[in-house]
């Protein structure tokens, strides 16, 4: 058993999700483009970069204890490899840290990448089932372009809708 406060991991849902960011999904039709270029504008003093990671799985429930935010730009994780993961995001308290008490957490099938907006609180992508790779795309260029917080532990868990459908995207 996890020790923490649980939060229950919901289907991806844009309006939910908005504050934090986006979800990127492919194009409807073949043969179609989705443009998410808005999410990599230039951030002066800083140089795009794009990785790609491997995470090892893991399985709900999920404690976590450790977020991440960056300031200055926009983060984009798009699956390589990937079933599905999950995505736990947070806002900020009125002193600008993070408020697990509000978190809210996502069952991501690998289909979606997600893109954060500056200054969310985000825990590290945690793959389900089966390793996988994240493409990461990030404006980067100082030490401060990751802010790391330790916070009261939150225990992630699954949503019967989260795991057996995908959601309203």
């Amino acid at each position: 058993m996890i020790d923490g406060r649980a939060v229950s991991a919901q289907a991806p849902n844009a309006a939910a999700f908005a504050p934090f960011g986006a979800w990127i999904e492919p194009p409807a039709d073949v043969g179609g483009r989705a443009m998410f270029g808005e999410w990599l504008d230039p951030v002066k003093g800083r140089a795009l970069h794009c990785h790609l990671n491997r995470v090892e799985p893991t399985s709900l429930p999920v404690k976590v204890d450790r977020v991440e935010r960056h300031p200055h730009a926009a983060q984009l994780f798009l699956p390589v490899g990937v079933a599905r993961y999950l995505v736990t995001v947070m806002p900020s308290n009125e002193a600008g840290e993070p408020d697990p008490r509000r978190a809210q957490a996502f069952v991501v099938p690998g289909t979606m990448g997600v893109a954060y907006h500056p200054e969310t609180w985000h825990a590290g992508i945690s793959v389900l089932e089966a390793e996988g790779s994240f493409a990461v795309m990030m404006w980067r260029g100082d030490k401060d372009d990751d802010v790391f917080a330790s916070i009261e532990p939150i225990c992630v868990r699954a949503a019967e809708d989260a795991v057996e459908g995908m959601g309203d995207g």
